[in-house]
């Protein structure tokens, strides 16, 4: 809900010495920094809906890494999408020049690193927002919620928003496909399913060893999704996948469709023809959420609260009772309990849930 008490046109904060006046009728050029995962940028979307409604004529640009780009591009409210080069030194320079000379009036800069810092305080920006970190306040004159955990990591851009000022109503997150990614997943999905099949599509990507489900339990989820609900397995997977895929497919025979090799953005096509996704967490849990395919996430060694798949649509699955649960650990020490010890009959409860609270027509119960 906005806050009816704020003067949506003219806001005045006051930090340290400085008395910052951000006057929403002269903002022309907005530049949203957020840098690492897809997953992290899918959720910064979050805040583009908001930011036209305050700054309805202005254009809005990104800088993201590489990988990031492809779910941008094309987006119908942000203007261009700029490349942060971590290794080559000159290009970041070149790239600091680049955002000098385009003048932007805001920058808000999500991700808050010493790099992003540096970058936000050359850019000549007048209104400069960031988080106050140890070390890169310097950079900026607006300020974001100063405890990060607190938040889900989408609902922190939000708080964000409305710890300066600005409306932090709207709650859609977004993602682009591509129209040559669209066809090539209705095409697949023509020559691959029939039109009333349950298709589940399940995703053993995750950025460390320790946020991966195990191919074996993978395959138990899916054999009892098959089971109960008459499903069409999918295999989604990236190139550091392939070998858990076809594992997983090998163990499922004929009951699962192993996908073929995609680009990001035929994988995320392929995911928003999906009924629904069993994830880990990853950036295709998270742009599963964008292109609202409902998401059941498979969480261990992270924690959902702060990173579980976006929106009341969506759930999550997790051992709390385990003392070593959200250890954040790169490599399991122990045997992987947190995944291995998922009981079915909960998973199923959860997909039940994510049924009934997404309307999905129960074809399965037809065939």
């Amino acid at each position: 809900m906005v806050n009816n008490n704020i003067d949506h046109h003219n806001f005045n904060f006051k930090f340290g010495y400085k008395l910052i006046k951000l006057n929403k009728e002269i903002i022309e050029r907005i530049l949203i920094i957020k840098l690492r995962g897809i997953g992290d940028v899918v959720h910064s979307t979050i805040v583009i809906d908001n930011l036209k409604k305050d700054f309805p004529n202005a254009h809005i640009d990104y800088l993201v890494d590489p990988q990031s780009q492809p779910g941008l591009d094309g987006l119908k409210n942000i203007n261009r999408v700029l490349i942060f080069d971590r290794k080559n030194f000159w290009k970041r320079i070149l790239l600091i020049l680049k955002i000098r000379r385009i003048k932007y009036d805001v920058i808000f800069d999500f991700f808050s690193n010493p790099s992003t810092a540096l970058i936000t305080f050359l850019s000549g920006s007048k209104f400069r927002v960031g988080y106050p970190y140890r070390g890169r306040k310097y950079a900026y004159n607006l300020f974001g919620p100063a405890d990060r955990g607190k938040f889900h990591s989408a609902q922190l851009h939000l708080e964000t928003l409305k710890s300066i000022g600005l409306t932090y109503s709207c709650k859609n997150l977004y993602y682009n496909i591509n129209d040559a990614a669209k066809r090539f997943a209705n095409e697949y999905f023509e020559k691959t399913f029939l039109k009333n099949d349950f298709v589940v599509g399940i995703c053993p990507t995750g950025g460390w060893e320790s946020k991966k489900c195990a191919p074996e339990k993978f395959a138990e989820i899916a054999s009892g999704v098959i089971q109960k609900y008459n499903a069409r397995i999918l295999i989604l997977w990236g190139k550091s996948d392939e070998n858990d895929a076809t594992m997983i497919h090998s163990l499922l025979g004929a009951k699962s469709v192993l996908a073929p090799v995609t680009s990001i953005q035929e994988l995320s096509a392929l995911i928003s023809k999906c009924n629904l996704l069993i994830a880990n967490d990853s950036g295709p849990m998270h742009i599963a959420t964008a292109l609202e395919t409902p998401v059941l996430g498979l969480f261990g060694p992270t924690n959902p609260i702060n990173h579980g798949p976006y929106g009341e649509k969506n759930d999550f699955i997790q051992l709390t009772e385990l003392d070593c649960i959200t250890c954040n650990l790169l490599i399991c020490p122990k045997n992987h309990e947190c995944f291995n010890n998922l009981p079915i009959n909960l998973i199923l409860n959860k997909i039940d849930n994510l049924i009934s609270i997404n309307n999905i027509k129960r074809l399965f119960e037809e065939n």
